[in-house]
């Protein structure tokens, strides 16, 4: 990635405010890997893997801490994918954003910004498998969200741009960059689809726990679009809610039908107000937590619910956070 956004990281990690809130817990990121940015909860609802800078997936249990669980290249188990220089070589680390399980399959699906669609088998150590680097011989540039429908294991995934890589995020933004795509993977056909296009900085989706839709979120637009998968309006589209500021990755709470949105307000003089926002079905906003106790001015990148604790994570910062409900 480029130097700006190296920069960003060093801020990030010297503005983060480390709290002492006994219902806050914090988990570094360890190997001088940092930017636990997604979540994919383990079957068991008390661990989770994650990805990181330099192209490794990491599984976090209680009681027994990080292990390396899977790497996006050969090149990711080296030190050259260490610190400064895994963000530097992104192209050849990888940089795993948005990811989840097939919860029937356990296989892990991952959208690796610099280097595309991967799934990993659930067997530790093992190495990522590209799927798909490009759609309609068009070349990925930049994606970022991933969800799994459980119901039909398709697979919906985001590319923030397809103008500006993942090192020109910050151009990307400052352009209101409107490239962004949702796409739909099916393991069943073995092909990537675009559902839409258009999109302003789509970061996170999220599929209903019904299967009945997908979110989409626009960071640039303080927007979430919402796709109709089945039903009357399947294959269109509608504003889902304009009342989260910047949304970056969504996420189902179990069969509630509710979601969390990772949230922050976006000035011109940097990322401020970190929060984790709850939203229904019907796109009306429940709760806000505010994290800036926490986490600072970090740009918090996902929140993600399982037994009563929220997962925090973050796109540059050095730690994980989890937050008793």
């Amino acid at each position: 990635m480029t130097l700006s956004i190296f920069l960003i990281s060093l801020l990030s990690l010297s503005s983060a405010v480390f709290s002492d809130d006994a219902s806050f817990q914090k988990l570094p990121v360890p190997g001088k890997r940092s930017g636990p940015e997604a979540f994919a909860i383990d079957s068991t609802g008390k661990g989770f893997f994650t990805g990181v800078s330099g192209g490794k997936i990491l599984s976090y249990t209680p009681g027994k801490g990080y292990i390396e669980f899977a790497y996006m290249t050969e090149s990711s188990k080296s030190q050259w994918c260490d610190g400064a220089l895994g963000t530097a070589n992104a192209g050849k680390c990888g940089r795993p954003a948005g990811l989840a399980f097939n919860d029937i399959t356990r296989e892990l699906y991952v959208a690796d910004a610099v280097l595309g669609l991967h799934v990993v088998h659930a067997v530790f150590g093992s190495m990522a498998k590209k799927i798909a680097d490009s759609v309609d011989g068009r070349p990925f540039v930049f994606l970022d969200g991933l969800d799994v429908d459980n119901t039909t294991g398709v697979v919906y995934f985001t590319s923030f741009s397809s103008k500006f890589s993942a090192g020109d995020v910050l151009k990307a933004v400052a352009s209101k960059d409107a490239t962004g795509k949702l796409f739909k993977y099916d393991p069943s056909k073995k092909k990537v689809t675009v559902l839409l296009e258009g999109l302003s900085g789509s970061a996170g989706c999220a599929v209903s726990s019904d299967g009945s839709f997908v979110l989409v979120g626009q960071f640039t637009k303080s927007n979430i679009k919402r796709y109709w998968i089945k039903g009357p309006k399947a294959g269109s589209s509608e504003d889902f809610t304009n009342a989260v500021s910047n949304p970056d990755n969504i996420k189902r709470i179990g069969s509630t039908g509710n979601f969390w949105v990772a949230s922050v307000v976006n000035t011109a003089t940097g990322i401020t107000n970190p929060s984790a926002v709850k939203v229904n079905s019907d796109g009306k906003v429940l709760q806000t937590i505010s994290l800036k106790d926490k986490f600072g001015d970090t740009l918090v990148s996902e929140a993600n619910e399982s037994q009563g604790k929220l997962y925090i994570g973050t796109l540059f910062g050095p730690f994980a956070g989890i937050l008793k409900l």
